[in-house]
């Protein structure tokens, strides 16, 4: 068995140096275009069989970690990634080899937290070029030199935009796009979104007022044949022009407790959004992608169990051409009709019943990864019709504990044809290559 178990090991390290230079990353949250997609090539079509001796998943290797809810990031043939020592008031930043996991460089300092969850920094690292930009759980953002972890500049959330950390801390992962670095501050006068130069730090722009920023990262769409970047707040959907700041359109939607935090969904000219006291909202930009107006939205539930839609509390779903699905507020997987919000089915197949239970959809060509919160990794198709199981392992042992139940609320990352997960122990590369 120990034989076996090391020539697998073997294969799969020498695959993964193979396979890399055709392989993709996944160098921030949501992968290479910010959007949840897994776009490689060459992935097998079921999960491979378990480790008899540890029931699951086997490994290409594994690294030991400390705490931590922020995902990997994957470019370069290295793998970043964030954690807290213990309640120690400090957070770290690891880049590891990709291909061996062996630690290239490590950066610790210190953040004293008082925020509820006080596990870890929350925001997954973005990977642009030669540079990582990190931000911590308490607003410590740092660029650092990707090869050597040299900081290159450095803010600090609350002194720099005048933001006062939220109650589960910073958690909407940097945005890079073009020459700037965007980021949701939360900060006063007029800082809930900043915009510094990517390259020296320097402020460029500032956009939005608000009481909170909320815990939802920026994204960039088009609409109307324009770039928007979209911020969700916590009281409302606004489209900005990238390159200023200046607000293009906004719908109120404010969200009790500041919970945005599933990424807003595009297809055609609308925008899907859901919360979990407040649930879902479609709107519908219109063919200039300007001028919006609510198709639907479902009512507040006077009790948060009770509801007819979908109510997510980290899940970000997704959204096709005849249906959105989703977890819900309690476990339930659901589908809704995208024209009329109505719930198609439900399922608690690849979930489980409990408060603020989750799980990750990561479309993959004909099917969706789910990547649940008890560490299982599961290929199924799911669509207007219901949810069909193709194949299920357990990738990685679920650390943090929630009411009566462990968890795991990282969202791995997918490249070089493997899965990268982290707990509050390690983070683990599982290769899925053909």
């Amino acid at each position: 068995m120990r034989m076996a178990r090391s020539a697998w090991v073997l294969f799969t390290m020498m695959a993964a140096v193979v396979s890399s230079a055709r392989a993709d990353d996944w160098p921030q949250w949501g992968g290479p275009q910010r959007d949840g997609i897994w776009r490689e090539k060459g992935i097998v079509a079921n999960l491979p069989a378990v480790e008899e001796s540890t029931g699951m998943l086997p490994r290409a290797w594994s690294a030991k970690i400390g705490s931590g809810y922020a995902g990997p990031a994957v470019a370069g043939g290295s793998v970043f990634v964030t954690d807290r020592v213990g309640e120690e008031p400090r957070e770290r930043v690891y880049c590891f080899d990709a291909n061996t996991g062996q630690e290239l460089w490590k950066h610790e300092y210190e953040a004293r937290y008082s925020i509820s969850y006080p596990l870890g920094p929350r925001a997954t690292p973005t990977v642009d070029g030669d540079r990582v930009y990190v931000l911590g759980a308490v607003g410590h953002l740092f660029c650092f030199e990707a090869a050597s972890g040299k900081i290159l500049w450095q803010k600090y959330y609350p002194t720099d935009f005048g933001a006062e950390i939220p109650q589960w801390g910073t958690a909407s992962a940097p945005l890079v796009e073009g020459d700037q670095l965007i980021l949701l501050a939360g900060g006063k006068p007029g800082a809930m979104v900043v915009s510094l130069n990517k390259m020296t730090g320097e402020e460029m722009w500032r956009a939005l007022e608000g009481p909170e920023p909320g815990y939802c990262p920026p994204i960039v769409l088009e609409f109307g044949g324009r770039r928007q970047l979209i911020v969700w707040h916590s009281q409302a959907i606004v489209g900005l022009d990238p390159a200023r700041g200046k607000t293009l359109w906004q719908v109120p939607f404010a969200v009790r407790d500041g919970l945005t935090i599933s990424m807003p969904r595009k297809f055609d000219q609308r925008l899907f959004l859901t919360n979990f006291y407040q649930g879902p909202l479609m709107i519908n930009l219109g063919p200039d992608g300007i001028s919006p107006h609510v198709e639907w939205r479902t009512s507040a539930s006077s009790t948060e169990m009770k509801n007819d839609s979908l109510h997510a509390i980290m899940c970000t779903p997704v959204f096709t051409k005849d249906c959105v699905f989703g977890v819900g507020s309690y476990g339930e997987m659901r589908g809704l009709d995208p024209e009329s919000g109505h719930v198609l089915w439900e399922t608690l197949k690849a979930t489980g019943p409990g408060r603020w239970w989750n799980a990750f959809l990561v479309p993959h060509e004909n099917r969706i990864v789910v990547c649940n919160e008890q560490g299982e990794l599961i290929f199924a198709r799911i669509g207007r019709g219901g949810y069909e199981e193709l194949s299920r392992a357990k990738l990685i042992e679920p650390t943090q504990p929630i009411g009566r139940r462990m968890t795991v609320w990282s969202h791995p990352a997918f490249a070089m044809q493997s899965v990268f997960a982290r707990n509050d122990g390690e983070l683990i590369r599982v290769n899925l290559a053909k």
